[in-house]
């Protein structure tokens, strides 16, 4: 297929590379010279302009940073300009509304899309074992579901327009609270005298397991290998936990929903965020303690 890819950050770029990889022609457009060299570099055709780069394609995908550049993006660049016929996957991270008032105005315009939104971080994305969470008609998912398989492990349909971006923030919310209440369990246990590892020994295997502590441990030096035995580098940065922790309290409040552990993991990270940390990957709130 000839696809359009309209980002190339973090994210972008490897997800566009592997585009690439799987046999498609990747036409890819980003406002950095350096994501379009390295875009280049990586195989894909690169464009000084996103209406350029949607011309004569199949698909269109985005990996943007928030409902206003999406927003604008594909009202400027992507709608009336890309074919009759090619299908637009917003893999971006952003509010609920704007995802489906694209949607709704592709839509219009005679267009089939999807909001796709991932989990699985930076190396995910450069290895292609990204999780998709999928909002759209049945039909614009069977479309974009080939395309999403090149740059993922898993597709998942979530139901309607706007439903990719409610499974992410609701799991990336979950995730936020899993990793505080880990981090608060093992400093506690250190500071009553009880070794880490061994405490990690036997939370793992019992009542206490989560992803969190098992898959993505806190603490350097315990359990298995992550962020936190490089010195909190790499991995989901707090800042875009706290964006998303930031959606999911709006959400929130649109929803009428009642989200007090949420609420206060927000907060602290808001406050971490605050106090210097956000490049640091999101488990290093464990610094707090």
């Amino acid at each position: 297929m000839k696809i359009a890819f309209i980002g190339l950050g973090n994210m972008g770029g490897g997800m566009a590379a592997n585009l690439v990889k799987a046999g498609h022609e990747v036409r890819a457009f980003d406002l950095s010279s350096d994501a379009l060299d390295q875009a280049k570099d990586n195989g894909c055709k690169t464009f000084m302009a996103a209406k350029d780069a949607v011309k004569g394609v199949d698909a269109v995908v985005s990996m943007l940073p928030n409902g206003a550049i999406v927003n604008s993006v594909y009202d400027d660049d992507v709608i009336g300009h890309a074919p009759d016929g090619a299908v637009f996957l917003d893999c971006s991270t952003i509010d609920v509304a704007t995802a489906k008032s694209v949607n709704a105005a592709a839509t219009a315009a005679g267009y089939e899309m999807v909001d796709a939104p991932v989990s699985g971080g930076i190396a995910a994305a450069n290895g292609g074992t990204l999780t998709f969470m999928v909002g759209g008609t049945k039909s614009a998912f069977k479309r974009a579901e080939p395309i999403l398989q090149a740059m993922g492990k898993a597709v998942i349909h979530a139901g309607d327009a706007g439903a990719g971006q409610t499974a992410k923030i609701c799991n990336n919310m979950l995730l936020a609270v899993h990793m505080i209440g880990t981090c608060e369990a093992m400093k506690m246990a250190e500071k009553l005298g009880l070794d880490p590892q061994t405490f990690f020994d036997i939370s793992s295997q019992s009542s206490g397991y989560n992803w969190s502590l098992n898959a993505y441990t806190p603490m350097p030096g315990v359990g298995v290998a992550s962020p936190a035995d490089n010195d909190y580098q790499g991995g989901f940065a707090t800042a875009l936990m706290l964006k998303d922790l930031r959606l999911a309290m709006e959400a929130a409040e649109g929803s009428d929903s009642a989200v007090p552990l949420s609420s206060r993991a927000a907060a602290l990270y808001e406050d971490f965020c605050g106090a210097g940390y956000g490049a640091l990957d999101f488990s290093a709130i464990i610094k707090t303690y």
